[in-house]
């Protein structure tokens, strides 16, 4: 049994580079729309909040730094296999974050393989993907991602690092990650409500500066990404 999953994770690591690697090919040769996906995960909390502002960060992210993301995201279980087909998967969400043992065992694989999450905290996230990631990496620690970072200085430059989007606890925008044998597997945007800038201008009645700034970093994040 060991034997198979090692094999299984082999399989599984050689697959997400091949599709990195097409994915950036379809960058810049125009091949076939690579996909993304939302994860949906377990625990009550709502993974579906925000459904107009993935395509839309898409839509921006293929005019601005010419992309060839599918316009239509996937939705993807935590469980399933399905998670290697996409080199960035996104979640968000305001409650309770639950993965199952299958859920975990996946995602660090996914994870440790290539793959990137992006947690966008639509307020009252934090204590749960907290927990949650930490028993998906015992050994590693969310750090505070400095103003420095590549990150903020892709196609856009965010010198002052995340952008605050929408105020809850007057506290200030801060951008977290995760970091795996060096490179960045988690990027968590806290107190900065990122993915509310990216959804239809009705929702939340954003002002065009206030949605230009978060479909910004939302592409810096997508480009960083995929090069990485």
């Amino acid at each position: 049994m060991k034997i198979l999953h090692i094999v299984k994770f082999f399989l599984k690591k050689q697959h997400i580079k091949v599709l990195f690697t097409t994915f950036m090919l379809g960058c810049s040769y125009l091949a076939p729309a690579q996909q993304v996906a939302i994860l949906k995960y377990d625990g009550g909390g709502d993974w579906y909040a925000n459904p107009t502002a993935l395509p839309n960060l898409i839509e921006f992210c293929n005019n601005a730094i010419h992309t060839n993301i599918n316009s239509n995201p996937e939705t993807v279980e935590a469980t399933s296999i399905d998670v290697f087909n996409y080199p960035i998967l996104f979640m968000t969400g305001h409650g309770n974050v639950l993965f199952s043992e299958e859920a975990k065992e996946n995602l660090k694989s996914y994870l440790i393989s290539g793959g990137f999450l992006h947690v966008s905290d639509n307020y009252g996230l934090d204590t749960y993907i907290r927990r949650e990631m930490k028993l998906l990496f015992p050994t590693l620690e969310f750090q505070e991602i400095p103003y420095n970072h590549p990150i903020f200085h892709q196609t856009f430059s965010f010198e002052n690092g995340l952008p605050k989007i929408h105020e809850h606890d007057n506290k200030p925008p801060q951008a977290f990650g995760l970091f795996y044998e060096g490179r960045l597997i988690c990027f968590y945007d806290y107190e900065a409500d990122l993915s509310d800038g990216w959804e239809d201008e009705e929702v939340h009645n954003d002002d065009a500066e206030t949605r230009e700034k978060s479909l910004k970093m939302g592409a810096n994040i997508i480009e960083y990404a995929f090069k990485n």
